[in-house]
């Protein structure tokens, strides 16, 4: 299986890219949405089975990711609990 894990924030979409056990699991950072859905396009392309998002994506901007990818694989973003919302807004200054 393939793996991919995009990242939101001031990133370059072409240089900030890892990745581990042999390329099978991938991490990209990109600096927005629209950047976000063309990675995703490509990896979708290469044949990357799963994409997970930051956080920072949202449920609106996953939804936008999965139209981007046609539907075609699993699109997931990572959240919190509700309790740390005040460190979060703190962390990333919402």
């Amino acid at each position: 299986m393939q793996f991919a894990f995009l990242i939101l924030g001031d990133f370059d979409m072409q240089s900030d890219r890892a990745a581990i056990h042999s390329g099978t699991a991938r991490i990209i950072g990109v600096a927005s949405l629209q950047q976000a859905c063309a990675v995703a396009r490509e990896l979708c392309g290469q044949g990357v089975d799963c994409i997970e998002l930051c956080g920072a994506f949202g449920p609106e901007g996953a939804e936008r990711v999965v139209r981007a990818t046609g539907g075609q694989i699993p699109v997931g973003y990572v959240t919190h609990l509700p309790e740390q919302d005040s460190l979060y807004r703190r962390v990333f200054r919402q």
